[in-house]
């Protein structure tokens, strides 16, 4: 029976050993839930950035810009990290491809490379991502972006949500984290958006007004699809679909 553990942060990554596992990288609040509706809206694919300056120059090459710091939009760019901002229709977005850096959730991709697969995880998204490791039948790692290195309450919650999703096929007893995150899971799944109040990235993103954005990344099993993070570049399995060229 493969495994799934929980890696609280980035910064614990060198601990694991991603070679023949599949990685699920998770950023609640807000950049996987952007990643995830934005592939859902009809962009064809995102590439992520480390730095807002390299967002900025691939306008030039027609993709859209997207870029976060610390909460806000950036400068100069076309979107932030609203999931909002794919469904709100003031930047058409069906048929363009984006580039998008962020201040945790780009980070934790290019970090998990070394993954045989490296998959984009929301609530948005569970249920599809959730199938899609049961048809890999491999070892799974979920990555949860933080905040700045930091642990974060909502990406554990997400970890604990698909623990408990894959409890009968996948062996999470020997890992202390997904645990824990299943307990965690237990105590905010009748209102995770009211047990969210108290996390400190909550607070923060409600402080720029951004509670809308928390209401709407928690919801669960909105899209059936699976970014896959494959040679620079996200893009969609759409349906979780049947993914035999990534085994």
């Amino acid at each position: 029976m493969p495994t799934l553990d929980i890696c609280f942060s980035p910064e614990l990554l060198p601990l694991f050993d991603l070679r023949g596992r599949v990685a699920v990288v998770v950023d609640v609040l807000r950049a996987t839930s952007s990643i995830v509706t934005a592939l859902a809206q009809g962009v064809t694919h995102m590439v992520p950035v480390s730095e807002v300056a390299a967002c900025q120059a691939m306008a030039a090459d027609g993709y859209l810009t997207a870029a976060e710091r610390d909460g806000r939009q950036a400068l100069g760019v076309d979107l932030g990290n609203s999931p909002f901002g794919y469904l709100d229709g003031v930047v058409a977005v069906r048929g363009r491809a984006v580039a998008i850096t962020t201040t945790n959730g780009t980070r934790a991709l290019h970090l998990s490379q070394a993954a045989d697969a490296v998959v984009v995880g929301a609530f948005l998204n569970l249920g599809a991502v959730a199938n899609f490791l049961r048809q890999q039948q491999k070892d799974v790692i979920v990555v949860c972006a933080g905040w700045k290195g930091n642990f974060c309450l909502e990406d554990t919650l997400f970890g604990g949500a698909l623990a408990n999703e894959l409890a009968s096929e996948f062996t999470t007893t020997d890992s202390d984290a997904t645990l824990a995150a299943l307990d965690l899971w237990q105590a905010a799944r009748p209102d995770v958006a009211g047990y969210l109040l108290k996390s400190s990235h909550v607070r923060r993103l409600n402080s720029l007004e951004l509670h809308k954005d928390m209401e709407f990344c928690v919801r669960q099993d909105v899209y059936d699809v699976v970014p896959v993070y494959q040679e620079g570049r996200i893009t969609a399995l759409q349906h979780a679909a049947l993914s035999s060229e990534l085994r």
